[in-house]
């Protein structure tokens, strides 16, 4: 796709500077909370099973929505940007934490490092010798397709909380203030599912919500492996009928490479050297997710231990 098909826009503001838009992430999101709304107040009440699925199909597209934000989409404003996918329709996370961890994340030479990057999944040798038995069995469970997406959306989630919450206990203010954020935001979340959809609330988190987190897992549970050359850490997936609510970030190591471009480029400027990127990331390239899910449903993709790691953070 062309930037001339998606155009972004400029204009000025009050203060004189350039406010630009790209207004293909602009309907994108329209679509979203349209779809979203669409199915928890229409499509919830005479079909559930299709609603909820429907929901949790939108949650994702959401979170790849939110991931776009952390790069600067669809605005040149940050908290035009926050407030636009701010609202948090998967819950578990506050956006201003997720930005802050997953920009911390796009630090190549930090890539899979246990004790460094916020998404790895790994653990160090040292801390992971002196877990007990039952947390190894559920750590390896999540290094599995299967556990990664069964397990995965609550292990991370318990783990992210745990960090946080040790931040706050020593008085970081600035992550106490994202998680008021993110309380304030919940509240209006539980204001539409509970009175307009008329959905419990612990129901929408225990079945869209988390279903639609899951949903990212299954995007996010081969994408980075330990190699020492960084640019081999980062997959590619070349297709999937998911791509639309991954927002072609399937064709990760692009995306790594270049986190400035929006998702609709993602397409085009991987096809025009594709056996360059290919052989960028060597090699590291699954045709779909189907071939991922087959090879690795309850078998360990890795070792939970990072191989090259001895730092005491899991």
């Amino acid at each position: 796709m062309s930037e001339r098909i998606h155009p972004t826009v400029s204009f000025q503001n009050r203060s004189e500077r350039i406010l630009t838009v790209e207004m293909a992430t602009v309907l994108m999101l329209v679509f979203c909370y349209a779809g979203w709304f669409a199915s928890g107040y229409s499509l919830m009440p005479g079909h559930p099973l299709l609603g909820g699925l429907a929901l949790a199909l939108f949650i994702a597209l959401h979170s790849s929505l939110q991931h776009e934000a952390t790069h600067g989409h669809p605005t040149s404003s940050s908290w035009l940007n926050e407030v636009l996918v701010g609202l948090p329709l998967g819950v578990f996370y506050p956006f201003r934490r997720y930005k802050e961890t997953h920009l911390q994340h796009h630090r190549e030479e930090w890539l899979t490092d246990p004790g460094e990057d916020p998404e790895s999944y790994y653990c160090s040798p040292e801390k992971w010798a002196n877990l007990p038995t039952w947390q190894k069995r559920i750590l390896e469970a999540n290094n599995t397709f299967l556990g990664r997406v069964a397990l995965g959306p609550a292990i991370g989630f318990i783990r992210f909380v745990c960090a946080d919450g040790r931040q706050i206990l020593r008085g970081n203010r600035e992550i106490l203030l994202a998680w008021v954020i993110h309380l304030m935001s919940i509240g209006i979340l539980w204001s539409v599912v509970s009175r307009i959809f008329g959905l419990p609330f612990w129901l929408y988190v225990i079945v869209p919500a988390y279903i639609g987190n899951s949903l990212i897992a299954v995007r996010s549970y081969c994408e980075h492996q330990w190699d020492k050359n960084t640019s081999r850490r980062t997959i590619i997936v070349e297709s999937s009928f998911l791509s639309w609510v991954f927002l072609h970030n399937n064709l990760h190591f692009v995306h790594h490479k270049r986190p400035d471009l929006p998702w609709y480029r993602l397409p085009q400027v991987y096809r025009e050297n594709r056996s360059s990127w290919r052989e960028g990331n060597g090699q590291y390239v699954f045709p779909n997710y189907r071939m991922i899910a087959w090879r690795y449903l309850m078998r360990r993709k890795e070792e939970v231990p990072h191989p090259q790691q001895e730092t005491t953070s899991c």
